[in-house]
């Protein structure tokens, strides 16, 4: 078999092709997650530590040339080496959302697949059950 016709028959089957899909949703529900995070909910946090914002915290861990500013964005523009601690508590803070959201949706989902009853067995015909005796009547 040719390679490309063992990669089409990969490509195209169900799993493939739900997967590309679920990462083409995570990348979009991921920007969602990053403004949730961003605009909601790490203002409200630094406000109740007084008004603090995670993603200037850091570390300089070089010399700072004479006439750069001592914000993250002007140190990384100098190429001064900082520890960019803040940015690591963000990022973790998104991905604890990121997860729970995830979770509360796949349970969610669940609740709604076990909730629908089960159909009910047909009744087994009257001819099947005649042909059940026979046998049984057979056997002995």
């Amino acid at each position: 078999m040719s390679m490309m016709k063992e990669f089409k028959e990969f490509a195209v089957k169900g799993n493939v092709m739900d997967l590309a899909v679920g990462v083409i949703i995570g990348a979009a529900f991921g920007k969602i997650v990053d403004s949730i995070v961003g605009d909601l909910i790490m203002p409200v946090v630094g406000a109740i530590f007084g008004k603090l914002d995670f993603s200037n915290l850091f570390i300089i861990l070089g010399t700072v040339p004479a006439g750069t500013g001592t914000t993250l964005d002007a140190l990384k523009k100098a190429g001064v080496p900082v520890l960019a601690y803040g940015n690591f508590i963000t990022v973790a803070v998104n991905f604890m959302i990121l997860a729970f959201i995830i979770f509360i949706m796949v349970k969610q989902i669940n609740r709604l697949k076990n909730s629908e009853p089960a159909p009910a067995p047909a009744p087994t015909p009257e001819d099947v059950l005649l042909l059940r005796e026979i046998r049984d009547n057979l056997k002995k």
